[in-house]
């Protein structure tokens, strides 16, 4: 419990309703992960120490982006069906417009409808699902078809 205190108390929580962003490190750009800087949080309930999922904002407009995804979620089994990666996707959204971007890509895997439903209640425009190539990260762990998602942060549609 000491640790999750101390993480608590010195980085930085984006406050939502349901659950809360803690940030818990930022991955500088370099070659290990494709120049892609990026921010990794984990997904807390509100107000609590109980973490529930953890996600993450990739910056950048690239081609490995446009199959991988700005943000990139995961809520942990037990947890499921509450909207907790509605919520952070939200979170980020704000994140994002703090950070100057106008616009995410969010990818999803056609099999997962989950992740689809969560896609489609953010109201992001649907731009086409893809086949993933073969020598990209997701790829190699399996995942050879995305669909993908913009997001326009500023209001104003695409």
């Amino acid at each position: 419990m000491l640790f999750r205190s101390i993480l608590y108390r010195r980085n930085p929580r984006i406050k939502g309703t349901v659950i809360d962003l803690v940030e818990e490190q930022f991955v500088e750009a370099d070659s290990s992960n494709n120049y892609t800087p990026s921010y990794l949080f984990g997904m807390y309930l509100h107000d609590s120490f109980f973490r529930v999922g953890n996600c993450d904002l990739r910056l950048g407009e690239t081609e490995e982006l446009y199959y991988a995804g700005n943000i990139g979620y995961h809520v942990d089994l037990p947890y499921r069906g509450n909207h907790y990666a509605y919520e952070a996707c939200l979170l980020l959204f704000d994140k994002a417009k703090a950070l100057g971007l106008s616009s995410l890509i969010i990818t999803c895997s056609p099999e997962n409808e989950a992740s689809r439903k969560t896609l489609e209640k953010l109201k992001g425009t649907y731009l086409e699902t893809v086949d993933v190539p073969s020598d990209h990260w997701l790829y190699q762990r399996g995942e050879t078809v995305k669909r993908i998602y913009r997001y326009s942060l500023n209001g104003t549609g695409l």
